[in-house]
Protein backbone atom coordinates (compact mmCIF):
# COMPACT_ATOMS: atom_id res chain seq x y z
CA UNK A 1 0.00 0.00 0.00
CA UNK A 2 1.50 3.49 -0.95
CA UNK A 3 1.48 6.17 1.42
CA UNK A 4 -0.93 7.86 -0.44
CA UNK A 5 -3.24 5.30 -0.12
CA UNK A 6 -2.43 5.30 3.96
CA UNK A 7 -3.24 8.21 4.32
CA UNK A 8 -6.69 8.22 2.41
CA UNK A 9 -7.98 5.40 4.60
CA UNK A 10 -6.73 6.97 7.97
CA UNK A 11 -8.48 10.53 6.90
CA UNK A 12 -11.40 7.93 5.83
CA UNK A 13 -12.02 6.50 9.22
CA UNK A 14 -11.18 10.02 11.05
CA UNK A 15 -14.36 11.23 9.02
CA UNK A 16 -12.02 13.72 7.36
CA UNK A 17 -12.92 14.16 3.86
CA UNK A 18 -12.11 16.39 0.78
CA UNK A 19 -16.27 17.11 -0.63
CA UNK A 20 -19.19 15.48 1.44
CA UNK A 21 -21.66 15.04 -1.30
CA UNK A 22 -25.41 15.16 -0.25
CA UNK A 23 -27.24 12.69 -2.16
CA UNK A 24 -26.51 9.36 -4.18
CA UNK A 25 -28.23 9.97 -7.19
CA UNK A 26 -27.20 9.65 -10.90
CA UNK A 27 -25.61 13.56 -10.03
CA UNK A 28 -24.25 12.83 -6.60
CA UNK A 29 -22.83 9.42 -8.18
CA UNK A 30 -21.22 10.57 -10.85
CA UNK A 31 -19.50 13.46 -8.90
CA UNK A 32 -18.15 11.25 -6.81
CA UNK A 33 -16.69 9.10 -9.32
CA UNK A 34 -14.87 12.48 -11.01
CA UNK A 35 -13.61 12.60 -7.86
CA UNK A 36 -12.43 9.60 -7.24
CA UNK A 37 -10.59 9.04 -10.32
CA UNK A 38 -8.39 11.95 -9.28
CA UNK A 39 -7.97 10.73 -6.36
CA UNK A 40 -9.65 12.75 -4.39
CA UNK A 41 -11.99 11.59 -0.80
CA UNK A 42 -15.19 12.04 -1.18
CA UNK A 43 -18.32 10.34 0.76
CA UNK A 44 -21.60 10.21 -0.68
CA UNK A 45 -24.72 10.65 1.94
CA UNK A 46 -27.91 9.04 0.59
CA UNK A 47 -31.14 8.42 3.09
CA UNK A 48 -32.13 5.78 1.40
CA UNK A 49 -30.26 2.48 1.44
CA UNK A 50 -30.10 1.47 -2.00
CA UNK A 51 -30.15 3.08 -5.63
CA UNK A 52 -33.53 3.92 -7.12
CA UNK A 53 -36.24 1.16 -6.98
CA UNK A 54 -38.19 3.32 -9.24
CA UNK A 55 -38.84 3.80 -12.90
CA UNK A 56 -37.30 7.44 -13.03
CA UNK A 57 -35.28 9.36 -16.04
CA UNK A 58 -35.85 7.04 -19.49
CA UNK A 59 -33.48 9.10 -21.74
CA UNK A 60 -29.28 9.31 -21.56
CA UNK A 61 -28.55 12.29 -24.22
CA UNK A 62 -25.35 11.70 -26.32
CA UNK A 63 -23.00 14.03 -24.12
CA UNK A 64 -23.82 11.86 -21.04
CA UNK A 65 -23.19 8.64 -22.98
CA UNK A 66 -19.72 10.13 -24.38
CA UNK A 67 -19.09 11.15 -20.65
CA UNK A 68 -19.52 7.39 -19.66
CA UNK A 69 -17.58 6.29 -22.19
CA UNK A 70 -14.64 8.99 -20.80
CA UNK A 71 -14.75 7.17 -17.79
CA UNK A 72 -14.71 3.75 -19.54
CA UNK A 73 -18.06 2.16 -18.39
CA UNK A 74 -20.28 3.20 -21.58
CA UNK A 75 -21.08 0.11 -22.86
CA UNK A 76 -21.83 -1.16 -19.78
CA UNK A 77 -24.67 1.59 -19.70
CA UNK A 78 -26.02 0.80 -23.54
CA UNK A 79 -26.10 -3.12 -22.29
CA UNK A 80 -28.81 -2.09 -19.64
CA UNK A 81 -32.70 -1.63 -20.18
CA UNK A 82 -34.17 -2.72 -23.33
CA UNK A 83 -32.97 -5.34 -25.41
CA UNK A 84 -30.31 -4.59 -28.13
CA UNK A 85 -32.59 -4.96 -31.16
CA UNK A 86 -35.44 -3.41 -29.15
CA UNK A 87 -36.27 0.07 -31.64
CA UNK A 88 -36.99 3.36 -29.30
CA UNK A 89 -39.18 4.90 -31.51
CA UNK A 90 -41.51 7.61 -30.11
CA UNK A 91 -45.42 6.97 -30.62
CA UNK A 92 -48.23 8.42 -30.60
CA UNK A 93 -52.34 7.37 -30.45
CA UNK A 94 -55.42 8.11 -29.95
CA UNK A 95 -55.05 5.65 -27.21
CA UNK A 96 -52.52 2.56 -27.10
CA UNK A 97 -55.41 0.23 -28.92
CA UNK A 98 -56.68 2.73 -30.89
CA UNK A 99 -55.53 5.06 -33.83
CA UNK A 100 -51.85 5.41 -34.29
CA UNK A 101 -51.24 9.17 -35.01
CA UNK A 102 -47.38 9.45 -35.72
CA UNK A 103 -44.00 7.11 -35.27
CA UNK A 104 -40.54 9.21 -35.13
CA UNK A 105 -38.36 5.96 -35.69
CA UNK A 106 -34.98 6.03 -33.61
CA UNK A 107 -32.68 2.76 -33.48
CA UNK A 108 -32.08 0.23 -31.13
CA UNK A 109 -28.84 0.08 -28.79
CA UNK A 110 -27.26 -2.53 -31.23
CA UNK A 111 -27.92 -0.20 -34.12
CA UNK A 112 -27.09 2.93 -32.17
CA UNK A 113 -23.53 1.13 -31.87
CA UNK A 114 -23.15 0.79 -35.65
CA UNK A 115 -24.30 4.22 -36.66
CA UNK A 116 -22.47 6.60 -34.22
CA UNK A 117 -19.27 5.25 -36.82
CA UNK A 118 -21.31 6.29 -40.04
CA UNK A 119 -23.26 9.93 -38.42
CA UNK A 120 -21.16 13.18 -39.49
CA UNK A 121 -22.04 16.62 -39.02
CA UNK A 122 -24.92 17.41 -36.25
CA UNK A 123 -24.73 13.82 -35.14
CA UNK A 124 -20.81 13.42 -34.90
CA UNK A 125 -20.44 11.85 -31.70
CA UNK A 126 -18.40 9.12 -30.01
CA UNK A 127 -21.14 7.86 -28.92
CA UNK A 128 -25.28 7.99 -29.69
CA UNK A 129 -28.39 8.28 -27.03
CA UNK A 130 -29.45 5.50 -24.87
CA UNK A 131 -33.05 4.80 -23.90
CA UNK A 132 -32.49 2.73 -20.34
CA UNK A 133 -34.41 3.80 -17.51
CA UNK A 134 -32.59 5.07 -14.17
CA UNK A 135 -33.03 2.60 -12.56
CA UNK A 136 -30.80 0.26 -13.84
CA UNK A 137 -28.10 3.00 -14.40
CA UNK A 138 -27.41 4.18 -10.78
CA UNK A 139 -26.22 0.60 -10.16
CA UNK A 140 -23.53 0.77 -12.60
CA UNK A 141 -22.71 4.03 -11.34
CA UNK A 142 -22.71 3.09 -7.61
CA UNK A 143 -20.55 -0.05 -8.38
CA UNK A 144 -18.04 2.36 -10.33
CA UNK A 145 -17.77 4.90 -7.99
CA UNK A 146 -17.92 1.99 -4.81
CA UNK A 147 -14.53 0.51 -6.61
CA UNK A 148 -12.69 3.61 -6.00
CA UNK A 149 -10.55 3.89 -2.83
CA UNK A 150 -11.25 7.12 -2.08
CA UNK A 151 -14.77 7.54 -1.98
CA UNK A 152 -17.30 6.07 0.17
CA UNK A 153 -20.59 5.42 -0.28
CA UNK A 154 -22.83 6.15 2.81
CA UNK A 155 -26.32 4.84 1.57
CA UNK A 156 -28.57 4.75 4.46
CA UNK A 157 -27.32 7.83 6.05
CA UNK A 158 -28.24 11.52 5.51
CA UNK A 159 -27.18 14.98 5.56
CA UNK A 160 -28.86 16.70 8.93
CA UNK A 161 -27.30 19.41 9.62
CA UNK A 162 -23.98 21.43 8.73
CA UNK A 163 -22.04 24.54 10.02
CA UNK A 164 -19.15 26.10 7.65
CA UNK A 165 -15.80 27.49 9.25
CA UNK A 166 -13.14 29.61 7.46
CA UNK A 167 -11.66 26.57 5.75
CA UNK A 168 -14.14 23.57 6.16
CA UNK A 169 -17.63 22.13 6.47
CA UNK A 170 -18.86 20.12 10.01
CA UNK A 171 -21.69 17.99 9.19
CA UNK A 172 -23.82 15.47 11.59
CA UNK A 173 -24.76 12.47 9.60
CA UNK A 174 -27.89 10.32 10.78
CA UNK A 175 -28.86 7.13 9.88
CA UNK A 176 -31.81 5.42 9.92
CA UNK A 177 -31.91 3.40 13.08
CA UNK A 178 -30.81 7.04 14.67
CA UNK A 179 -26.78 6.05 14.74
CA UNK A 180 -24.77 9.90 14.66
CA UNK A 181 -21.86 10.32 12.68
CA UNK A 182 -19.41 13.84 12.27
CA UNK A 183 -18.28 14.30 9.24
CA UNK A 184 -15.60 17.32 8.47
CA UNK A 185 -14.97 18.03 4.69
CA UNK A 186 -13.55 21.18 3.01
CA UNK A 187 -16.61 21.14 0.33
CA UNK A 188 -20.00 20.39 0.18
CA UNK A 189 -22.14 19.49 -2.35
CA UNK A 190 -25.95 19.55 -2.77
CA UNK A 191 -26.98 16.75 -4.98
CA UNK A 192 -29.92 16.30 -2.86
CA UNK A 193 -32.66 16.36 -5.55
CA UNK A 194 -35.95 19.06 -5.93
CA UNK A 195 -36.57 19.63 -2.34
CA UNK A 196 -33.17 20.00 -1.42
CA UNK A 197 -32.33 20.50 2.16
CA UNK A 198 -29.17 21.93 1.13
CA UNK A 199 -30.32 24.84 -0.85
CA UNK A 200 -32.89 25.33 1.77
CA UNK A 201 -30.93 25.56 4.48
CA UNK A 202 -28.84 28.05 2.65
CA UNK A 203 -31.73 30.11 1.86
CA UNK A 204 -31.23 30.00 -1.83
CA UNK A 205 -34.51 30.78 -3.58
CA UNK A 206 -35.83 29.52 -7.17
CA UNK A 207 -36.08 31.77 -10.12
CA UNK A 208 -38.03 31.28 -13.26
CA UNK A 209 -41.57 29.28 -14.10
CA UNK A 210 -43.72 27.04 -12.15
CA UNK A 211 -47.14 26.07 -11.52
CA UNK A 212 -47.55 26.63 -15.41
CA UNK A 213 -51.19 24.30 -16.31
CA UNK A 214 -51.56 23.01 -19.77
CA UNK A 215 -53.84 20.49 -21.13
CA UNK A 216 -51.08 18.38 -20.23
CA UNK A 217 -47.23 18.26 -18.51
CA UNK A 218 -49.27 21.46 -16.63
CA UNK A 219 -49.95 20.66 -13.00
CA UNK A 220 -50.57 17.01 -11.17
CA UNK A 221 -48.92 14.00 -12.74
CA UNK A 222 -49.12 10.62 -11.25
CA UNK A 223 -46.97 7.78 -12.44
CA UNK A 224 -47.40 3.71 -12.39
CA UNK A 225 -44.83 1.39 -12.54
CA UNK A 226 -46.01 -1.69 -13.53
CA UNK A 227 -45.51 -5.20 -15.25
CA UNK A 228 -48.36 -5.84 -18.06
CA UNK A 229 -47.67 -9.65 -19.85
CA UNK A 230 -49.74 -9.16 -22.76
CA UNK A 231 -49.64 -5.08 -23.22
CA UNK A 232 -47.40 -6.08 -26.35
CA UNK A 233 -50.05 -8.11 -27.74
CA UNK A 234 -52.99 -5.92 -26.87
CA UNK A 235 -51.55 -2.70 -28.08
CA UNK A 236 -50.96 -4.79 -31.67
CA UNK A 237 -48.38 -2.67 -33.29
CA UNK A 238 -44.69 -2.65 -33.66
CA UNK A 239 -42.93 -2.35 -30.42
CA UNK A 240 -42.12 1.61 -29.83
CA UNK A 241 -39.77 3.12 -26.71
CA UNK A 242 -41.80 5.96 -25.76
CA UNK A 243 -45.80 5.71 -26.13
CA UNK A 244 -48.45 8.77 -25.74
CA UNK A 245 -51.67 8.56 -25.44
CA UNK A 246 -53.74 11.52 -27.11
CA UNK A 247 -57.16 12.02 -26.75
CA UNK A 248 -59.56 14.24 -24.52
CA UNK A 249 -60.31 11.77 -21.97
CA UNK A 250 -56.99 11.04 -20.67
CA UNK A 251 -53.81 12.25 -21.73
CA UNK A 252 -50.13 10.51 -20.86
CA UNK A 253 -47.46 8.72 -21.84
CA UNK A 254 -45.58 5.17 -21.13
CA UNK A 255 -42.20 4.18 -21.03
CA UNK A 256 -41.34 0.66 -22.05
CA UNK A 257 -38.84 -0.23 -19.31
CA UNK A 258 -37.58 -3.73 -19.89
CA UNK A 259 -38.80 -4.90 -23.63
CA UNK A 260 -41.01 -7.61 -21.95
CA UNK A 261 -43.41 -6.57 -19.54
CA UNK A 262 -42.37 -4.16 -17.59
CA UNK A 263 -43.88 -0.23 -18.30
CA UNK A 264 -44.31 3.28 -16.41
CA UNK A 265 -47.23 5.21 -17.15
CA UNK A 266 -47.40 9.01 -16.30
CA UNK A 267 -50.99 10.13 -16.64
CA UNK A 268 -52.39 14.20 -16.72
CA UNK A 269 -54.28 14.54 -13.83
CA UNK A 270 -57.96 16.46 -14.75
CA UNK A 271 -60.14 19.09 -12.66
CA UNK A 272 -61.38 17.38 -9.51
CA UNK A 273 -58.30 14.48 -9.32
CA UNK A 274 -55.97 14.54 -6.59
CA UNK A 275 -52.61 12.81 -7.46
CA UNK A 276 -52.07 12.37 -3.83
CA UNK A 277 -55.38 10.80 -2.81
CA UNK A 278 -56.09 8.11 -5.74
CA UNK A 279 -55.91 4.76 -4.66
CA UNK A 280 -54.48 1.73 -7.22
CA UNK A 281 -58.27 1.04 -8.18
CA UNK A 282 -58.53 4.90 -9.72
CA UNK A 283 -54.89 4.53 -11.48
CA UNK A 284 -55.49 1.49 -13.26
CA UNK A 285 -58.89 2.95 -14.34
CA UNK A 286 -56.81 6.00 -15.60
CA UNK A 287 -54.79 3.82 -17.34
CA UNK A 288 -57.33 2.07 -19.16
CA UNK A 289 -58.15 5.22 -20.57
CA UNK A 290 -55.71 5.93 -21.86
CA UNK A 291 -54.73 1.87 -23.63
CA UNK A 292 -58.91 2.08 -24.45
CA UNK A 293 -59.01 -1.43 -22.87
CA UNK A 294 -59.51 -3.52 -19.41
CA UNK A 295 -55.92 -4.76 -18.74
CA UNK A 296 -54.01 -6.84 -16.67
CA UNK A 297 -51.08 -5.36 -14.76
CA UNK A 298 -49.54 -5.84 -11.51
CA UNK A 299 -48.78 -2.58 -10.21
CA UNK A 300 -44.91 -1.71 -8.78
CA UNK A 301 -45.04 1.42 -7.57
CA UNK A 302 -46.80 4.60 -7.71
CA UNK A 303 -45.73 8.36 -7.20
CA UNK A 304 -47.39 11.86 -8.05
CA UNK A 305 -44.98 14.30 -9.20
CA UNK A 306 -45.96 18.31 -10.56
CA UNK A 307 -45.46 19.02 -14.01
CA UNK A 308 -44.26 22.82 -15.28
CA UNK A 309 -41.10 23.00 -13.29
CA UNK A 310 -38.75 25.43 -15.62
CA UNK A 311 -36.62 27.12 -11.90
CA UNK A 312 -33.12 27.68 -11.89
CA UNK A 313 -31.77 28.29 -8.11
CA UNK A 314 -30.67 32.13 -8.15
CA UNK A 315 -27.13 30.63 -6.86
CA UNK A 316 -25.04 27.82 -7.39
CA UNK A 317 -22.53 28.40 -4.63
CA UNK A 318 -22.50 29.61 -1.17
CA UNK A 319 -18.78 29.93 0.70
CA UNK A 320 -17.84 26.21 0.33
CA UNK A 321 -21.47 24.70 -0.61
CA UNK A 322 -22.44 24.44 -3.93
CA UNK A 323 -25.73 22.85 -5.68
CA UNK A 324 -25.97 20.15 -8.10
CA UNK A 325 -28.53 18.65 -11.00
CA UNK A 326 -32.84 18.92 -9.47
CA UNK A 327 -30.84 20.85 -6.17
CA UNK A 328 -29.89 23.29 -8.59
CA UNK A 329 -32.77 23.31 -11.45
CA UNK A 330 -35.78 21.57 -12.16
CA UNK A 331 -37.16 20.70 -15.34
CA UNK A 332 -40.85 19.61 -16.74
CA UNK A 333 -39.21 16.00 -17.94
CA UNK A 334 -40.13 17.38 -21.59
CA UNK A 335 -36.61 16.49 -23.81
CA UNK A 336 -35.21 14.54 -20.93
CA UNK A 337 -33.00 17.18 -20.31
CA UNK A 338 -33.17 17.53 -16.09
CA UNK A 339 -31.11 14.43 -15.57
CA UNK A 340 -28.57 15.05 -18.39
CA UNK A 341 -28.00 19.05 -17.40
CA UNK A 342 -27.23 17.30 -13.47
CA UNK A 343 -24.48 14.77 -15.15
CA UNK A 344 -22.90 17.64 -16.53
CA UNK A 345 -23.03 19.74 -13.64
CA UNK A 346 -20.60 16.73 -12.05
CA UNK A 347 -18.47 16.58 -14.43
CA UNK A 348 -18.41 20.65 -14.46
CA UNK A 349 -17.69 20.48 -11.21
CA UNK A 350 -15.48 17.23 -10.28
CA UNK A 351 -12.39 18.29 -12.51
CA UNK A 352 -12.10 21.69 -10.63
CA UNK A 353 -12.93 20.77 -7.23
CA UNK A 354 -10.26 17.79 -7.85
CA UNK A 355 -7.62 20.66 -8.90
CA UNK A 356 -7.91 22.65 -6.04
CA UNK A 357 -7.92 19.35 -3.75
CA UNK A 358 -4.33 18.36 -5.32
CA UNK A 359 -3.20 21.71 -4.89
CA UNK A 360 -2.77 22.58 -8.42
CA UNK A 361 -5.39 25.52 -8.93
CA UNK A 362 -6.18 28.44 -6.69
CA UNK A 363 -9.62 28.51 -5.10
CA UNK A 364 -10.67 30.86 -7.02
CA UNK A 365 -11.10 28.29 -9.88
CA UNK A 366 -14.08 27.36 -8.12
CA UNK A 367 -15.82 30.35 -8.70
CA UNK A 368 -16.34 29.52 -12.25
CA UNK A 369 -18.94 26.73 -11.51
CA UNK A 370 -21.68 28.84 -11.21
CA UNK A 371 -20.51 31.24 -14.11
CA UNK A 372 -20.32 28.29 -16.48
CA UNK A 373 -23.26 25.95 -15.04
CA UNK A 374 -25.67 28.31 -14.37
CA UNK A 375 -26.36 29.87 -17.73
CA UNK A 376 -26.89 26.37 -19.25
CA UNK A 377 -29.63 25.05 -16.97
CA UNK A 378 -31.19 28.66 -17.91
CA UNK A 379 -30.83 27.77 -21.48
CA UNK A 380 -31.93 23.90 -21.20
CA UNK A 381 -34.86 24.57 -18.69
CA UNK A 382 -35.81 27.21 -21.32
CA UNK A 383 -35.70 24.20 -24.15
CA UNK A 384 -37.66 21.95 -22.12
CA UNK A 385 -40.45 24.70 -21.04
CA UNK A 386 -40.69 25.28 -25.31
CA UNK A 387 -41.08 21.37 -25.43
CA UNK A 388 -43.72 21.20 -22.78
CA UNK A 389 -45.55 24.22 -24.45
CA UNK A 390 -45.57 22.66 -28.18
CA UNK A 391 -47.04 19.08 -26.72
CA UNK A 392 -49.51 20.59 -23.56
CA UNK A 393 -50.56 23.33 -25.42
CA UNK A 394 -52.22 21.41 -28.10
CA UNK A 395 -55.44 20.27 -27.36
CA UNK A 396 -56.70 17.36 -28.95
CA UNK A 397 -59.62 18.22 -31.67
CA UNK A 398 -63.39 17.61 -31.60
CA UNK A 399 -63.96 14.52 -33.79
CA UNK A 400 -60.61 13.07 -33.33
CA UNK A 401 -61.90 9.97 -32.42
CA UNK A 402 -64.49 9.55 -35.04
CA UNK A 403 -64.75 6.44 -37.26
CA UNK A 404 -65.99 8.90 -40.10
CA UNK A 405 -64.28 10.42 -42.98
CA UNK A 406 -63.79 13.71 -40.97
CA UNK A 407 -62.61 12.04 -37.83
CA UNK A 408 -59.55 10.83 -40.75
CA UNK A 409 -59.00 13.45 -41.47
CA UNK A 410 -58.66 15.50 -38.19
CA UNK A 411 -56.39 12.10 -37.16
CA UNK A 412 -54.15 13.01 -40.33
CA UNK A 413 -53.74 16.37 -39.44
CA UNK A 414 -52.80 15.96 -35.58
CA UNK A 415 -50.65 13.21 -36.77
CA UNK A 416 -48.74 15.69 -39.20
CA UNK A 417 -48.29 18.34 -35.76
CA UNK A 418 -47.51 15.18 -33.52
CA UNK A 419 -44.69 14.36 -35.78
CA UNK A 420 -43.43 17.65 -36.57
CA UNK A 421 -43.01 18.03 -32.53
CA UNK A 422 -41.55 14.32 -31.84
CA UNK A 423 -38.78 15.47 -34.06
CA UNK A 424 -38.41 19.23 -32.39
CA UNK A 425 -38.45 17.02 -29.23
CA UNK A 426 -36.52 14.46 -30.08
CA UNK A 427 -34.05 14.87 -32.71
CA UNK A 428 -32.02 17.98 -30.04
CA UNK A 429 -28.04 17.75 -31.31
CA UNK A 430 -27.92 21.07 -31.04
CA UNK A 431 -29.35 21.03 -27.65
CA UNK A 432 -27.18 17.98 -26.49
CA UNK A 433 -23.83 19.21 -28.40
CA UNK A 434 -23.88 22.77 -28.62
CA UNK A 435 -24.40 24.23 -24.80
CA UNK A 436 -21.55 26.81 -24.57
CA UNK A 437 -19.51 28.69 -21.80
CA UNK A 438 -19.09 31.99 -23.37
CA UNK A 439 -18.52 34.17 -20.91
CA UNK A 440 -16.50 32.23 -18.39
CA UNK A 441 -13.26 33.55 -17.00
CA UNK A 442 -11.95 30.31 -18.06
CA UNK A 443 -12.52 30.52 -22.06
CA UNK A 444 -9.94 32.32 -23.94
CA UNK A 445 -11.21 35.70 -26.20
CA UNK A 446 -11.48 34.62 -30.10
CA UNK A 447 -12.01 36.67 -33.16
CA UNK A 448 -14.55 34.50 -34.34
CA UNK A 449 -18.48 34.08 -33.46
CA UNK A 450 -19.72 30.89 -32.38
CA UNK A 451 -22.58 29.28 -34.87
CA UNK A 452 -26.08 30.13 -33.30
CA UNK A 453 -27.60 28.14 -30.48
CA UNK A 454 -30.48 26.01 -31.98
CA UNK A 455 -32.09 22.80 -30.56
CA UNK A 456 -32.40 21.07 -33.77
CA UNK A 457 -28.83 21.77 -35.42
CA UNK A 458 -25.52 21.44 -34.40
CA UNK A 459 -22.33 22.90 -36.25
CA UNK A 460 -19.15 21.62 -34.72
CA UNK A 461 -16.55 24.26 -34.27
CA UNK A 462 -13.22 24.37 -32.16
CA UNK A 463 -14.38 28.65 -31.04
CA UNK A 464 -13.48 28.39 -27.62
CA UNK A 465 -16.04 27.43 -25.20
CA UNK A 466 -17.68 25.02 -26.56
CA UNK A 467 -17.62 21.19 -26.72
CA UNK A 468 -14.35 20.21 -28.72
CA UNK A 469 -15.73 18.72 -32.09
CA UNK A 470 -15.96 15.10 -32.47
CA UNK A 471 -13.62 12.93 -35.35
CA UNK A 472 -13.56 9.54 -36.20
CA UNK A 473 -9.86 8.20 -36.77
CA UNK A 474 -8.77 6.62 -39.54
CA UNK A 475 -8.23 3.25 -37.20
CA UNK A 476 -11.83 3.45 -35.86
CA UNK A 477 -11.20 5.13 -32.55
CA UNK A 478 -13.33 7.86 -31.53
CA UNK A 479 -10.59 11.68 -31.29
CA UNK A 480 -12.13 11.34 -27.79
CA UNK A 481 -10.15 8.66 -26.62
CA UNK A 482 -7.17 9.90 -27.22
CA UNK A 483 -7.78 12.77 -25.18
CA UNK A 484 -6.58 12.91 -22.08
CA UNK A 485 -8.14 12.50 -18.20
CA UNK A 486 -6.72 16.20 -17.79
CA UNK A 487 -5.78 19.01 -20.22
CA UNK A 488 -5.25 18.06 -23.97
CA UNK A 489 -3.09 20.07 -26.14
CA UNK A 490 -4.12 19.45 -29.81
CA UNK A 491 -1.90 20.13 -32.88
CA UNK A 492 -3.19 19.54 -36.01
CA UNK A 493 0.02 21.54 -37.66
CA UNK A 494 2.13 19.94 -40.29
CA UNK A 495 4.49 20.08 -38.70
CA UNK A 496 2.71 18.22 -35.06
CA UNK A 497 4.43 14.68 -36.02
CA UNK A 498 8.34 16.45 -36.00
CA UNK A 499 7.80 18.50 -33.24
CA UNK A 500 5.76 16.29 -31.02
CA UNK A 501 9.10 15.24 -29.14
CA UNK A 502 10.67 18.81 -28.20
CA UNK A 503 7.15 19.54 -27.59
CA UNK A 504 6.32 16.71 -25.07
CA UNK A 505 9.94 17.26 -23.10
CA UNK A 506 8.77 20.90 -22.36
CA UNK A 507 5.41 19.89 -21.15
CA UNK A 508 7.55 17.12 -19.03
CA UNK A 509 10.30 19.62 -17.89
CA UNK A 510 7.77 22.22 -16.76
CA UNK A 511 5.46 19.63 -14.58
CA UNK A 512 2.52 20.10 -16.37
CA UNK A 513 -1.00 18.12 -15.85
CA UNK A 514 -1.22 18.18 -20.12
CA UNK A 515 -1.80 15.22 -22.40
CA UNK A 516 0.07 16.31 -26.01
CA UNK A 517 -1.95 15.16 -28.70
CA UNK A 518 0.02 15.73 -32.14
CA UNK A 519 -2.83 14.51 -35.21
CA UNK A 520 -1.23 16.20 -38.63
CA UNK A 521 -4.36 14.84 -40.68
CA UNK A 522 -6.69 17.34 -42.91
CA UNK A 523 -9.73 15.85 -41.59
CA UNK A 524 -8.54 16.91 -38.25
CA UNK A 525 -7.65 20.43 -39.42
CA UNK A 526 -10.99 20.98 -41.05
CA UNK A 527 -12.13 21.05 -37.77
CA UNK A 528 -9.62 22.53 -35.82
CA UNK A 529 -8.27 25.10 -38.00
CA UNK A 530 -5.50 26.74 -35.61
CA UNK A 531 -2.64 24.66 -35.06
CA UNK A 532 -2.87 24.21 -31.58
CA UNK A 533 -6.06 23.58 -29.62
CA UNK A 534 -6.26 23.55 -25.72
CA UNK A 535 -8.94 20.73 -24.23
CA UNK A 536 -10.07 21.17 -21.24
CA UNK A 537 -10.88 17.56 -18.89
CA UNK A 538 -14.61 18.17 -19.89
CA UNK A 539 -13.77 18.35 -23.31
CA UNK A 540 -14.33 22.13 -23.36
CA UNK A 541 -12.07 23.54 -25.86
CA UNK A 542 -10.42 26.40 -23.46
CA UNK A 543 -8.38 28.38 -26.31
CA UNK A 544 -6.60 27.58 -29.53
CA UNK A 545 -4.40 29.25 -31.58
CA UNK A 546 -1.46 29.26 -34.20
CA UNK A 547 1.76 29.57 -32.02
CA UNK A 548 2.81 28.38 -28.66
CA UNK A 549 4.68 32.40 -28.00
CA UNK A 550 2.79 32.08 -24.71
CA UNK A 551 4.15 29.25 -22.38
CA UNK A 552 1.81 26.07 -22.04
CA UNK A 553 1.48 26.88 -18.49
CA UNK A 554 0.48 30.38 -19.26
CA UNK A 555 -2.64 28.70 -20.93
CA UNK A 556 -3.14 26.64 -17.89
CA UNK A 557 -2.87 29.71 -15.24
CA UNK A 558 -6.11 31.09 -17.73
CA UNK A 559 -8.08 28.11 -18.17
CA UNK A 560 -7.33 26.51 -14.66
CA UNK A 561 -5.97 29.34 -12.45
CA UNK A 562 -2.65 26.75 -12.39
CA UNK A 563 -0.82 27.51 -9.37
CA UNK A 564 2.47 26.64 -10.41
Amino acid sequence: MTDEARQTGTRREAGVFDVAIAGGGPVGLMLAIELGRRGVTAVVLNDRPTTTPYAAANATQARTMEHYRRLGFADRVRALGLPPDYPTDITYFTRYTGHELARFSLPSARDARVLARSLSGSWSAAELPHRCSQMFIEPVLYEEAAGLASVELAFGWRLAEWSESRDAVQALAVAADGRERRLRARWLVGCDGARSLVRRRLGIELGGETGVQRDFMGGRMHAMYFRAPRLYEQIGRPPAWMYWAFNAERRGFMAAIDGRDEFVFHMQMRGGEDAESIDEAQARRMFEQALGAPCALQVRSRSSWIAGHSLVARRLRAGRVFLAGDAAHLFTPTGGLGYNTGVEDAVNLGWKLAAVARGEADESLLDSYEAERRPLALRNTGYARGFADSIGLYRPPAGLEDETAEGAAIRAEAGAYLERHARMEFDIPGITFGGRYDGSPLIADDAETPPPDAANVYRPTSVPGGRAPHLWLDDGASLYDRFGFGFTLLDTGERAAQDAASLAAAIARAGLPLTLLSLPVAQARELYPRRFTLVRPDQIVAWRGDSLADEPAQLLRRAMHWRR
